[in-house]
């Protein structure tokens, strides 16, 4: 028997709508990720899509160094929205 990998199960639940991760699951390949998917994820007719990813293949930064890369860049003032002017008409923003 193959080895089971760990993929993690996106749903869309409607055409318009972003994925969302939903919760993992184990599978042999890609194909029976996505069947067990379906039954676990899907069994009230909540997706339109779905999207399994190898958990291994998934790149993430790391939490320890949320300064590097959210804070803001403060020398870049065109990121800011007071840097651009706004017609009188335009109110709330």
């Amino acid at each position: 028997m193959s080895e089971m990998k760990l993929y993690e199960v996106f749903i869309r639940a409607k055409s318009g709508l972003n994925h969302r991760h939903v919760g993992s699951l184990h599978a042999s390949d890609p194909q029976m990720a996505l069947l067990n998917a379906r039954d676990v994820y899907t069994r009230r007719k909540e997706g339109v899509s779905i999207w399994v990813v190898e958990a291994e293949q998934i790149t993430a930064s790391n939490p320890a160094q949320e300064h590097e890369w959210f804070d803001p860049a403060e020398d870049k003032v065109y990121r800011h929205p007071t840097f651009y002017p706004l017609d009188k008409e335009v109110e709330n923003m």
